[in-house]
């Protein structure tokens, strides 16, 4: 899953970027809202943290700009705890909100909730036959025992996984397992789907011939 971290204070983002690609997440990050606005427009993010106090445009705009385009789950990141501002920040359309200082194991399982609500998985674990995804533990099984899956393997298993039934072009992969400063071959995805056939079995991940890869609801 792909993340954009909205935050201009250095030592917080750093921290941010690293604690999310430790549990396997891509993650992009904005130290303005200028740039955020871009990337928003670019790309479309699993999930956005999103600062409130940014130079170039601050992080209220920036919600109202991305609300009428896109429902991109957004985590508020805030220093303010009143209650009017929560309720102003969820009025708004923020869809959950973290008080500063907090801690990052926090930050990252609202995060998942967040991903699994908006793609209306709201169950830690999926199931698909004789395959089962642990969407926390990043872990999967297959006959109930455990499968060695590389980061990108999980992470492509994981995002076919909230999309199951519906037909996902390579693309689609591309753009929420990497991270803008990823560069790698056009044909790396298929390798990978060739890999998790071969470990989950070749009926787990169906080809449709030039246009994509689906799973079975």
């Amino acid at each position: 899953m792909r993340i954009l971290v909205v935050e201009d204070e250095p030592d917080l983002s750093r921290a941010l970027r690293q604690a999310l690609e430790e549990e396997g997440f891509a993650c992009d990050v904005a130290t303005d809202g200028e740039t955020a606005a871009f990337d928003l427009e670019s790309w479309d993010y699993d999930a956005v943290c999103l600062d409130l106090m940014l130079p170039g445009c601050d992080g209220r705009t920036l919600l109202a700009r991305l609300r009428e385009r896109k429902p991109t789950p957004v985590l508020v990141l805030t220093a303010r705890d009143a209650l009017d501002d929560k309720v102003a920040l969820l009025d708004a359309g923020a869809d959950d909100y973290l008080t500063k200082p907090f801690e990052l194991a926090e930050l990252i399982a609202r995060l998942r909730a967040l991903i699994r609500r908006a793609a209306n998985r709201p169950e830690p674990a999926l199931a698909f036959g004789e395959v089962r995804v642990d969407t926390v533990a990043r872990a999967v099984t297959r006959r109930g025992r455990p499968v060695a899956l590389s980061p990108k393997e999980y992470a492509i298993v994981e995002y076919l996984a909230r999309h199951r039934g519906e037909l996902v072009t390579r693309t689609m992969i591309y753009g929420h397992v990497y991270d803008e400063r990823e560069d790698t071959l056009s044909n790396v995805v298929d390798v990978y789907v060739s890999n998790i056939r071969r470990k989950l079995g070749r009926d787990f991940v169906r080809t449709r011939r030039g246009a994509g890869y689906i799973v079975d609801a």
